[in-house]
């Protein structure tokens, strides 16, 4: 099969971005639920998602709310988590070459989902529309999920009745897990951070494991990627013939050549 036909076209990414808006903004519904029960009211729940619209960091801000933090603690948590997406536009930013007001929108649009669907495009025209198609899609459809899962979650009543207390860790904990692709270091990274989180629980006030954790979390990061970064010039500069190994000089091919 030849490369043209083989080559996605305007229809295949929006498809393609159309499924992941629906898979993840459905998600939205959880969010709604969890935010009423862990103490919110139905309109603080969904502005959260109106505004902050970033799902690891609302569920944060829930989680430290639920387990009776200061609401600024919660803020900080979910500041953190956040500030990823900030990468994220730098990376973007080149591909979408928006200016004036319209940064502000495409700001808002930048998640996990969108960026991948973004960045994952040869050219600039498909990344363009599978960022914000992905983007429109999830923001859309998560804040009207977030609306009716906050509703049935006030319906509900106490939600330690149900044992949806619990749901904010293993909800966090499902948005987590995929995306931690590369072992040992992101996952022993993630295993660390959790280590020193749960250990801080009985010393710090609420919502404080979450940021110390993450702390110890990032300086875990850098100093793994430090070592490897090390180990990998050490390996070259001991074995540098390594890197010439199938590339013989083309000497050599002549003289072999030319050998009765």
């Amino acid at each position: 099969m030849s490369p043209e036909a083989t080559a996605p076209t305007d229809r295949s990414v929006v498809v393609d971005s159309l499924g992941v808006g629906l898979a993840t903004g459905a998600y939205g519904i959880s969010f709604g639920a969890i935010g009423t029960a862990s103490g919110l009211t139905v309109l603080q729940t969904c502005v959260l998602s109106l505004l902050m619209f970033s799902g690891a960091s609302q569920f944060a801000f829930a989680g430290v709310v639920a387990a009776g933090g200061n609401p600024l603690t919660g803020g900080v948590t979910a500041v953190l988590l956040g500030s990823r997406n900030m990468f994220y536009g730098l990376g973007l930013a080149p591909r979408l070459r928006v200016h004036g007001w319209r940064r502000l929108v495409a700001a808002q649009l930048v998640i996990d989902e969108s960026t991948a669907m973004g960045v994952a495009r040869e050219s600039d025209r498909h990344a363009r529309i599978g960022f914000y198609v992905t983007g429109t899609s999830i923001f859309v459809l998560w804040n009207l999920m977030t609306f009716v899962g906050a509703l049935a979650g006030n319906a509900l009543g106490d939600p330690r009745t149900y044992g949806l207390d619990a749901a904010v860790g293993a909800a966090f904990l499902a948005l987590l897990w995929p995306r931690l692709t590369a072992w040992p270091q992101q996952r022993l990274v993630a295993v660390i951070g959790a280590l020193v989180a749960i250990g801080t629980v009985p010393l710090t006030p609420a919502g404080a494991p979450i940021i110390v954790g993450g702390a110890v979390a990032v300086l875990a990061g850098l100093w793994l990627t430090r070592r490897t970064s090390e180990a990998e010039i050490t390996e070259e500069l001991e074995h540098p013939e390594d890197t010439h190994h199938h590339h013989p000089p083309h000497h050599a091919e002549h003289r072999e050549e030319g050998t009765p």
